[in-house]
């Protein structure tokens, strides 16, 4: 097994400017942090979390967790294919397993990814010892490598600081938008003094904040950086993505040339420009989209 670097990341990732003048009449500018340039299979925010993981397990097969059609499982059956690490994904919905494979789940079991179907009570209690350990005994990997759903944890945290570091100098906002607060809680430490993280959550709860709060403290002992959420951006929860959001992703990419992943950077876009619009940002301020992913293929 050889590890992630072996792949050819492309770090830093590229800082690209736009001109967008639903933010320059404000006197803001934009920049976009092209994450999803990274590498073509383990796209921006996935390869920070995955590759720190993938050290750590150093060759022990990978067990982690998600929805039916989740990023995160994708990016680690491709992850395990090209480092020749084996992986199981434990998915949520034990109906699901008596149907066809949607496109993404089929995807990562051409990956090699082996799948395993729980219902939803057990999934809800997947971080309980005893029901951790049943899962691992039902995949045949007892003394597998756990990554939690999304794929953040302590090992992540601290591999999203480098994309922190790579923004240092480069703009007075960072924002990203969130699933599991692992992506937040990396960049706001690894900012500098003086830069914010914005963190735009795409799933209702009001939960991020604790989250956040308890990543930085298992990754780092304790608070890091300067970072805030706004929760007014996720269109009704994961996956939501109402006639606006699309026509206004749509746009984006007309106006910009980039494609716009629907369900975390179109709903990150959007609330940029109705915070830019509310004069949230002082004149002045550069503010970084960081673009964690690009639409399916």
């Amino acid at each position: 097994m050889t590890g992630p670097d072996a792949l050819q990341p492309r770090l830093p990732s590229p800082v690209q400017e736009v001109r967008d003048d639903r933010f320059g009449r404000q006197g803001v500018g934009l920049v976009l942090k092209r994450d999803d340039l990274i590498h073509p299979q383990l796209i921006g925010n996935k390869w920070r979390k995955l590759a720190p993981n993938l050290d750590a397990a150093s060759g022990r097969p990978i067990v982690t967790f998600g929805g039916a059609y989740s990023n995160h499982l994708r990016a680690t059956a491709a992850a395990g294919r090209l480092l020749g690490v084996p992986t199981a994904g434990v998915v949520r919905g034990e109906e699901l397993a008596d149907r066809p494979l949607n496109p993404s789940l089929a995807r990562c079991a051409a990956d090699g990814m082996r799948l395993h179907f729980v219902d939803r009570t057990t999934y809800r209690r997947k971080a309980e010892p005893d029901t951790l350990g049943r899962i691992l005994r039902a995949v045949d990997a007892p003394g597998a490598h756990v990554v939690p759903e999304g794929g953040s944890n302590a090992h992540a945290v601290r591999g999203c600081a480098a994309l922190g570091a790579e923004l240092r100098g480069t703009a007075g906002v960072a924002a990203v938008a969130c699933g599991t607060g692992g992506t937040l809680a990396g960049l706001a430490a690894g900012l500098d003094p003086g830069q914010r993280a914005l963190g735009v959550p795409v799933l209702r709860g009001g939960f991020l904040a604790r989250e956040t709060r308890r990543l930085q403290t298992q990754a780092f002992g304790g608070p890091r950086g300067e970072w805030s959420l706004d929760d007014r951006f996720h269109f009704g929860g994961y996956a939501r993505v109402p006639a606006v959001l699309e026509a206004f992703a749509a746009d984006f990419e007309q106006r910009h040339g980039l494609p716009v992943e629907r369900l975390y950077v179109a709903k990150l876009l959007y609330g940029l420009v109705a915070l830019a619009t509310e004069g949230a940002f002082p004149r002045g301020t550069t503010v970084a989209a960081v673009i964690t992913g690009r639409p399916l293929a």
